[in-house]
């Protein structure tokens, strides 16, 4: 692989800080995580791969210095890059940020001062605790209970699905704390992961990275924000990072065009390469057409975020409805293109197939996606 970055152009919507830093972010994610082979040990992964990413700066814009607004295309650049070369290794770096940004947007100035350096410094491992098994895309639906404890709080409940969970040293924790119905009884929570009644059982996705379900019970904690506006910062947070799903995706789907382009170029079959057949040509032409139009996307919310757009529903939700779901026909069709070899463990496009599937689910599922964009729509005036 040549050191020309193999994304293309990004047209307007990057500057020449973002192009630096994408070039950066490509030659770390080279050296640290390419060829590396899935380990047995997702969270011992996961912290490496935290540590390394710190040792060369690259996780300081995960929370936004200090503490203003957040640089959304440095997000964007990085995730492409790490999206290229490791799904583990840009997990690892999104949930810095996705598991600190209620911290940011709402905590207070202990808080932030306690946290925020400590994440951009890889010295503290976020994790995002919503998820239920009663509350996935409704929100609304937490039933992890708050109670005050004096001039402290106590959380009694279950996450489900906690990326980082057993990894992490501290949660921000989505949780009933008072009687109203709906989203108005819920807050943010800041938690200790070493707290006394708080417990994790692993679970095994079929991809590399460390989740868990997270037990609370009696489990002290600290109000983040207002009380009654965690849904609200819940909400911010996952409409300002979903532009970033879709940049891990379209780094994804370029690393399986990579592959295919490799692969198509070498296989011979009926005494030619497979580029030199039609039916090929068309389907990498389909592949490029879906990630081109799919990242134009992507750059364009993150583009209109850095501009000053205090929220981004529609664009963020276009964005990563677009960019995963290409993500994902390319990538099958890269698996095709590799015939047998496509499906054996140890090959890019069959790790690749594993990894992308879970961008569709995460932040918010295809099918959520689809209902904000068509809200954002219905409120338009024509």
């Amino acid at each position: 692989m040549s050191a020309r970055l193999p994304f293309g152009d990004a047209g307007p919507y990057l500057e020449e800080r973002h192009r630096a830093l994408q070039f950066r972010a490509f030659e770390v994610a080279r050296a640290h995580f390419e060829g590396d082979e899935e380990e047995d040990d997702d969270a011992a992964a996961t912290l490496a791969a935290v540590r390394a990413l710190a040792r060369e700066g690259l996780l300081s814009p995960t929370v936004p210095a200090p503490w203003g607004d957040l640089d959304l295309r440095s997000l964007v650049v990085i995730r492409e890059a790490l999206g290229y070369f490791s799904g583990l290794a840009d997990t690892a770096f999104a949930i810095q940020g996705l598991g600190s940004h209620p911290v940011a947007l709402g905590g207070s100035e202990a808080q932030r001062a306690l946290i925020l350096p400590a994440v951009a410094a890889g010295e503290a491992i976020a994790a995002f605790a919503v998820t239920e098994p009663e509350a996935g895309s409704d929100l609304a639906g937490v039933r992890t209970r708050a109670t005050r404890a004096g001039d402290a709080w106590r959380l009694d409940g279950l996450k489900i699905y906690i990326s980082n969970a057993g990894v992490a040293t501290f949660y921000t924790v989505l949780a009933r704390s008072g009687d109203e119905a709906g989203s108005r009884g819920l807050s943010m929570f800041l938690v200790d992961a070493a707290a006394p009644g708080l417990t994790v059982r692993p679970l095994q996705p079929m991809a590399a990275h460390p989740l868990g379900e997270v037990r609370f019970e009696g489990v002290p904690a600290h109000l983040i924000g207002e009380e009654g506006r965690g849904l609200a910062l819940a909400l911010a947070t996952l409409d300002t990072f979903r532009p970033t799903v879709g940049a891990a995706a379209c780094g994804m789907a370029r690393r399986a065009i990579d592959e295919a382009l490799d692969h198509v170029r070498t296989r011979r079959q009926f005494g030619h390469p497979l580029a030199e057949l039609q039916a090929v040509q068309m389907a990498l032409a389909d592949m490029e057409h879906d990630l081109a139009a799919a990242r134009l996307l992507v750059l364009h919310a993150a583009w209109t975020r850095d501009r000053g757009a205090s929220r981004i529903p529609r664009e963020g939700a276009l964005a990563k409805l677009a960019a995963t779901e290409a993500a994902q026909r390319v990538i099958d069709r890269a698996v095709q293109l590799h015939g047998g070899a496509g499906v054996m463990r140890g090959a890019a496009v069959e790790r690749l197939y594993r990894e992308v599937r879970a961008l569709r689910i995460y932040e918010g599922a295809t099918d959520v996606q689809k209902l904000v964009i068509a809200r954002e729509m219905l409120k338009e005036k024509r």
